[in-house]
């Protein structure tokens, strides 16, 4: 992967660099830069903080994938789509997507290690195939890449915020606008780091909602992401007084809606161009079977047992 610095890089860090351009984790660039897997006009570079010039070309050289060390495992998961250089999977809810640290199995990763053939290994030994992710108690539609250039073109499309993804998500409270814009960057909870938080100096954010039903106490919105922060659309929806039903983390602690899974949040819908060929792909999967009841025990009687008229009657 090679990149040119413009104006607005210049004086940035190399491992910001890199990771603003590519879905790379800065632990992991720090990682490859130190051991001389990044060139700077030519010139291997090993120090992370090295800052960068305006016009200067900055090259990653990716190490030859391991074999990854994670475990295939046998775990229902609904292939949607597939063909030689993606898959787009449905993950439910309850699901990490990557082993770590207290899940060392179980995630989707073991199961798509076990349910397709060949993945990328951009992402690395834990996260073959991760293009995006979503939250453990997010249910939805994932893509998964299972080629290096596959991976890095469909990298790009998120980027230039061309790739489409969209949530049903119901929320607490009227809302007293039927559709809107959220625009915060998010960054980490300054006094609680398991959290995120609108803050200075954060990650450009921006949500745009509107509201597809209104509930009891509640609404039914569809919430389209131009980025893709973590929690984004949790930490948007909450900061304007209306968290997402079921969120333990940044919902009310009194007056909140018990679910087993926690946030009633569910990504539905994926539109990108088709990495070989420029074609355009979408796909739309409906809620989960607890999303649909919560919701059918929060409508007016007029609404009841309807289907979101957001979904096609042949989605997923």
């Amino acid at each position: 992967m090679r990149f040119q610095v413009e104006e607005a890089g210049a004086g940035r860090r190399l491992d910001v660099f890199l990771s603003e351009n590519t879905e790379l984790t800065r632990s992991r660039l720090e990682k490859l830069i130190k051991g001389g897997s990044v060139l700077v006009e030519d010139r291997v570079e090993k120090k992370p903080s090295f800052a960068l010039k305006a016009g200067q070309w900055v090259e990653l050289e990716l190490p030859e994938v391991k074999e990854a060390k994670v475990e295939a495992e046998n775990i229902p998961l609904p292939v949607v789509y597939q063909d030689d250089d993606l898959a787009v999977v449905f993950k439910p809810s309850g699901m990490v997507v990557h082993p770590a640290a207290g899940n060392p199995s179980g995630t989707m990763v073991n199961a798509l290690l076990y349910h397709l053939s060949g993945l990328s290994g951009i992402g690395g030994e834990m996260r073959p195939g991760i293009v995006h992710r979503i939250d453990k108690d997010t249910s939805g539609l994932l893509l998964v890449a299972k080629n290096d250039r596959s991976h890095l073109i469909l990298s790009e499309q998120i980027k230039a915020h061309s790739m489409q993804r969209a949530y049903l998500a119901i929320v607490l409270g009227g809302m007293k606008q039927d559709e809107g814009d959220i625009e915060g960057p998010i960054g980490r909870h300054p006094t609680d780091r398991k959290k995120m938080a609108i803050v200075p100096g954060g990650r450009e954010a921006h949500t745009h909602f509107r509201v597809l039903e209104r509930l009891n106490g509640a609404c039914l919105i569809e919430a389209r992401l131009t980025t893709g922060r973590t929690h984004q659309i949790r930490v948007h929806m909450a900061s304007i007084g209306h968290p997402v039903a079921g969120d333990p983390v940044y919902g009310p602690k009194k007056g909140n809606v018990t679910t087993q899974s926690g946030q009633l949040l569910h990504a539905y819908k994926l539109g990108f161009a088709h990495p070989a060929d420029g074609r355009a792909l979408c796909f739309e999967a409906p809620p989960e079977a607890e999303f649909m009841e919560i919701l059918n025990k929060l409508r007016p009687m007029e609404l009841k047992g309807r289907p979101i008229e957001v979904l096609k009657p042949e989605s997923f």
